[in-house]
């Protein structure tokens, strides 16, 4: 299995150290050349840059700058990266927003050591793959519309959404994304307008419900 991932460089971004040690150390033992570690989107933005790794494996839920909006500035200007997003989300509109976001793949924390090699070298090769036990629930909600209210949002929407949910303010946010708190404004009227709701309590509500955000 020591050669399984062939030499590649992975980064791994995910705020919890334990996480990253247990990845790593799997990794490695499956062939890595090299692997980089990554606590917050930011970091792992700038550390991209600066390695250009093969892949990079991506926790949906971070301080700061979440997974979601990581991917997005990240494809913006490197398109041709290839990510695997990884967290601790089951409900299909998650995987559906990080794969519509450009991502080659989404895997479960929930998911055996070796499926995450599997998911790191398929990934790798630039092939798309999505945990088996998610495959299904996104295949049917592309079929048939997803009911959940938060798939009413737009790609940023979704973005200042996340943020917003947990309990970040108009102004980091604006700082987050670069844009000016008005914008940010009009888009958290917009969402109140699609969700129906009317406060931050009530935003964080249908993120939990729609399994957006860890309980």
């Amino acid at each position: 299995m020591n050669t399984v991932l062939n030499n590649m460089t992975v980064l791994l971004a995910d705020d919890h150290a334990i996480v990253r040690k247990g990845f790593r150390l799997l990794l490695e033992g499956a062939g890595t050349a090299r692997v980089l570690e990554a606590d917050c989107g930011e970091t792992a933005l700038t550390l991209f840059e600066q390695a250009a790794p093969d892949v990079l494996v991506m926790d949906i839920s971070m301080p700061g700058m979440g997974g979601l909006a990581a991917l997005a500035r990240l494809l913006a200007h490197r398109p041709g990266a290839r990510v695997l997003m990884l967290s601790a989300y089951h409900e299909s509109i998650v995987p559906m927003r990080a794969l519509k976001a450009g991502a080659l793949g989404y895997l479960s924390k929930r998911c055996q050591p070796d499926e995450l090699v599997r998911a790191v070298r398929q990934v790798g090769q630039g092939r798309r793959y999505i945990d088996p036990e998610l495959a299904q629930a996104v295949a049917l909600a592309n079929l048939s519309g997803d009911a959940d209210p938060a798939s009413t949002l737009t790609e940023k929407e979704m973005q200042v959404f996340m943020q917003l949910a947990q309990g970040r303010s108009v102004n980091a946010v604006a700082q987050d994304f670069h844009l000016s708190p008005s914008t940010v404004g009009t888009h958290l009227y917009h969402i109140k307008q699609k969700l129906n709701i009317s406060n931050g309590a009530e935003m964080t509500m249908v993120a939990l419900r729609s399994g957006l955000l860890d309980v």
